[in-house]
């Protein structure tokens, strides 16, 4: 039986290729956001998880108290260790997967990341192991993030991009800190500023909380929330798991009980991901969708604004040099909102290499497509998702009575 998500998936596909590739196509979104079309590895790509923190704060010790076990590729240490961007996927055999492979593999959600160059992904890769765990979600892990001297090596790429571009992608952005170590560094704090956007989808862990007693962990506690609040510009208060996240013993059992119910609580968010991952997929499209429309706008316009025959590249250059009064007369005509435009400094820069004669005009039936699906399609299909306000029996007739295994993510032993 196909659970609800897959035939959610299934329904995005068809609504992009029919409503929404062909105006992407007409007015480049491609070129102009940077942003390759969606293939179908995309809606069909399973939940993904990434992993932030400094260096040493134990991202990869918490991968494998995840995993129950060790896995490719794995490095720990005191020093920086994980110099790599590392996705952990469910495979037969245990082997690591060179990141050139795996940014052409036709299976895997990858593809966009070579334009971060060779550099970068001499410095990416795959691990594969079989995992119950890795059924259900895909797990990154990136290189610790460095602090005073060492954030003046140079990695050899964009790491804030690097990380934007998962951050995207991902359904849940774990930040993880150390109890002993709290600085945000340099670097850090442009990683986190790159995390704008997704402040929904961040959730922080304060490892290694058995080393420290009670008090200080209610000091602790109180320093990474005021940190955390000067950081990131969110209305609301992040959400902290604190525990002691390896096999190792507690070192403290001060707070054992509280350890043990905080985990608790985070296995549950990672088990429920698969289906929360649809409705990212149906909020990233109306997002695209938006963008989409609003493009469309500007470049009829532009297109509108070109003389028939004489003085082409006098026009051109006018109308960017007036870029912002352009922005503003789009929005009043067609009601559409700020937020919604592209960064006019990015964009401008970008129309300087193409030619407004060349553009293709604007097709009120491909945007009346795009309102479809806002105003209908995509409705429709929030509607086949489980909410909150769900009764049990409203929830066994959109899921199917039957439990899916795949969507169970087991708390691991030894806790």
């Amino acid at each position: 039986v196909i659970n609800k998500t897959n035939r959610v998936s299934a329904q995005l596909k068809a609504i992009y290729k029919d409503n929404i590739l062909p105006a992407e196509k007409r007015y480049r979104y491609d070129f102009f956001y940077e942003s390759p079309f969606l293939t179908d590895v995309e809606f069909d790509a399973k939940p993904q998880v990434m992993l932030v923190g400094q260096y040493s704060v134990g991202k990869t010790s918490f991968i494998r108290y995840m995993l129950g076990r060790d896995f490719p590729g794995a490095r720990i240490g005191p020093e920086p260790t994980t110099d790599r961007f590392t996705c952990l996927i469910n495979g037969p055999e245990e082997r690591t997967i060179p990141g050139n492979a795996l940014s052409v593999h036709p299976d895997l959600p990858f593809r966009g990341l070579e334009r971060f160059g060779v550099s970068f992904l001499s410095r990416f890769e795959g691990s594969q192991l079989p995992s119950s765990v890795l059924r259900s979600i895909t797990l990154v892990d990136t290189p610790g993030i460095l602090s005073g001297e060492k954030q003046r090596v140079n990695r050899g790429y964009d790491f804030t991009k690097v990380v934007s571009w998962f951050a995207d992608r991902a359904d849940l952005i774990l930040l993880l800190f150390d109890a002993h170590k709290l600085d945000i560094s340099d670097e850090l704090k442009a990683t986190i500023d790159v995390l704008k956007g997704h402040e929904d989808k961040v959730r922080c862990i304060l490892n290694k909380a058995d080393q420290i007693n009670r008090q200080q962990l209610m000091r602790v506690y109180g320093s990474l929330l005021w940190s955390l609040g000067k950081t990131i510009n969110s209305p609301e208060v992040l959400r902290v798991y604190v525990g002691s996240f390896w096999h190792e013993p507690l070192q403290n059992l001060d707070n054992a009980e509280l350890f043990e119910s905080e985990e608790s609580d985070l296995m549950r968010d990672l088990a429920i991901l698969p289906r929360q991952s649809a409705v990212r997929k149906i909020n990233e499209l109306v997002k695209r969708i938006r963008k989409v429309k609003t493009l469309a706008y500007i470049i009829g316009h532009l297109k509108s604004q070109m003389p028939a025959v004489m003085g082409k590249d006098k026009k051109q250059q006018k109308l960017i040099s007036d870029m912002p009064n352009v922005f503003r007369t789009i929005m009043k005509k067609h009601n559409l909102a700020p937020g919604d435009f592209p960064d006019i400094n990015k964009f401008s820069e970008k129309l300087k290499d193409t030619k407004f004669s060349e553009f293709h005009s604007l097709k009120l039936d491909q945007i009346q497509l795009l309102e479809d699906c806002l105003s209908s399609h995509l409705p429709k299909l929030m509607e086949e998702l489980p909410s909150e306000k769900d009764s049990p029996e409203t929830l066994k007739a959109k899921f199917g009575a039957t439990r899916e295994d795949n969507t169970y993510v087991p708390v691991p032993s030894g806790a």
